[in-house]
Order: structure tokens, then C-alpha cells, then sequence
């Protein structure tokens, strides 16, 4: 399976969806991707399993701060990544000091992973 963001490819720009209960405010701190919230995609208001099916294909990483949905969703065969963003509160100030490691994992993440950068 291929990396996003592999020199041979020659991208580095991931599109990224985040999810209802991010904040909208990590856009601007997510740089040199294409970011997009569940909102301005037009899905909000979709369930979980819903979601990541609109989603898949149409978007490489879904950001979420749901640390269970890797439990309740079955990921397999759908073209897309979790990266789940786990802090204490889902309030801005507790989510962007993760963005650096955020960043750091989106660099090899790759469809079906579920990557989970913890506070």
C-alpha cells in the first residue's frame, strides 16, 4: 500500500475531513493540506458508519476526536484513515498542542489506519 505524501508520488498535500466534534478552528492549524470540515463537505448530520462510507474515496484521513469509533465502525475496505486527536477536553486549547505530532503521522499514514496521538 502506498503513503500518501511518498516522494515518488511527489504530494505532500493530504485532504483531510474533520469530524462534527473537532473544532473548525484546527483548519487553519493542519498547513500544507487540504482541509475540509464535516460541514463544509456536506455530511453533516451523518452517523458515524454513514460518515466514513461518504467520506472514503473522497477523502484520504478523517480527523476525530472519537476515540471509540475505531470499535464501533468496521474500517475495512473503506479508502480512508482515522487519526484520532485524544485530550482531556475537546476545546481548541487542549487539541493544538497535538497538531504537531498530527502532522508528523499524517506524513505515513496510509488507507486503514487508525492512528490515535494522545495528550
Amino acid at each position: 500500500m502506498e503513503f500518501w505524501n511518498s516522494p515518488r508520488k511527489g504530494c505532500s498535500k493530504v485532504k483531510l475531513l474533520l469530524d462534527e466534534c473537532v473544532t473548525r478552528h484546527l483548519k487553519r492549524d493542519l498547513t500544507g493540506h487540504e482541509v475540509h470540515t464535516v460541514e463544509d463537505a456536506g455530511f453533516k448530520g451523518l452517523e458515524n458508519g454513514d460518515l466514513l462510507k461518504a467520506a472514503s474515496g473522497a477523502y484520504e484521513v478523517l480527523i476525530t476526536v472519537d476515540r471509540n469509533l475505531p470499535y464501533q465502525q468496521n474500517i475495512a475496505g473503506l479508502n480512508i484513515a482515522i487519526l484520532i486527536l485524544a485530550a482531556k477536553r475537546n476545546s481548541y486549547v487542549r487539541l493544538k498542542p497535538l497538531i504537531p505530532r498530527a502532522l508528523t503521522a499524517l506524513e505515513t499514514m496510509k488507507v486503514g489506519d487508525v492512528i490515535r496521538i494522545e495528550e
